[in-house]
């Protein structure tokens, strides 16, 4: 039976300092030189996991954006993408009458692009853009009908709860919606994707590409769930939300241990 391995990266995969470790390196570039088939589902856009997993060679497409895209991770192709449809004008109006001008994802003329106000921006997202100093995909713009232009797939928005969680409430069920702190800033996200778009419909059709029957993941945070609901085995990273861990199959050591890595060494013959 072939089995594929998918991990989370932020808080399971990656340290705590955004780095992977050499341990966990040179253990999956081993396995997966012997036949492991391994991929990552990620809340990053390529470009950022790209940069932090340096050094790993995943040749297997890999799910960004929490499962709006999977993508190639050699040729950067685009194999499966969930957009918004016209409704998401009413999602925009809504949040802009509210004084929340959001981190816009889109293509825009068939690039990619964050869109974003700078005088508009939180001091969260101010932290947010900083971090992303030097991207090609920075794209910034004066007036809020600006944000709403290109296919858009994705939305940030880095406020106080107190603005932020009514429109959870209102968005979780028409859309996919992740509410949750960031575990880097500590600042508070509501993340606004396709109904669709989501870990758990990207590794079903990444189960097809790869035509694995049995599927292993490990996670850390509430937006793992779903894809913990469908893995025939599920692993917990030990610094987890409890939320997490209460469905997972086991807790393996935590990010900064190289969970991950211990429990892939000791469980597949390589």
């Amino acid at each position: 039976m072939n089995s594929l391995y998918v991990s989370d990266l932020d808080g399971t995969l990656l340290r705590s300092d955004e780095t992977l470790s050499k341990f966990t390196v040179d253990t999956i570039n081993e396995l997966t030189s012997n036949g492991m088939l391994f991929s990552y589902a990620t809340a990053r856009s390529l470009v950022t996991a790209k940069k932090v997993t340096k050094g790993l060679n995943t040749h297997f497409p890999l799910i960004v954006y929490n499962g709006a895209f999977i993508m190639d991770n050699v040729t950067e192709e685009i194999l499966l993408a969930h957009y918004f449809g016209d409704d998401i004008t009413k999602v925009f109006e809504e949040l802009f009458e509210n004084d929340i001008y959001p981190i816009v994802y889109a293509y825009i003329d068939g690039v990619e692009k964050f869109s974003f106000i700078p005088e508009k921006c939180t001091i969260g997202m101010q932290k947010f853009i900083q971090s992303r100093n030097g991207d090609k995909r920075i794209n910034i713009v004066k007036q809020p009908v600006e944000l709403t232009k290109g296919d858009t797939f994705y939305i940030t928005c880095i406020d106080t709860p107190e603005k932020l969680e009514s429109f959870y409430i209102k968005y979780r069920d028409q859309y996919h919606a992740v509410y949750q702190r960031d575990i880097y800033s500590g600042e508070q996200w509501l993340e606004i994707m396709p109904k669709a778009a989501s870990k758990s419909n990207a590794i079903r059709e990444l189960k097809k590409i790869l035509k694995c029957e049995k599927l292993v993941t490990f996670g850390d945070g509430k937006n793992d769930i779903d894809m913990f609901e469908m893995s025939d085995e599920a692993y917990a990273v030990e610094n987890a939300d409890e939320e997490l861990k209460a469905i997972a199959a086991g807790i393996i050591e935590s990010n900064n241990n190289d969970g991950v890595a211990k429990w892939l060494r000791e469980n597949i013959k390589g």
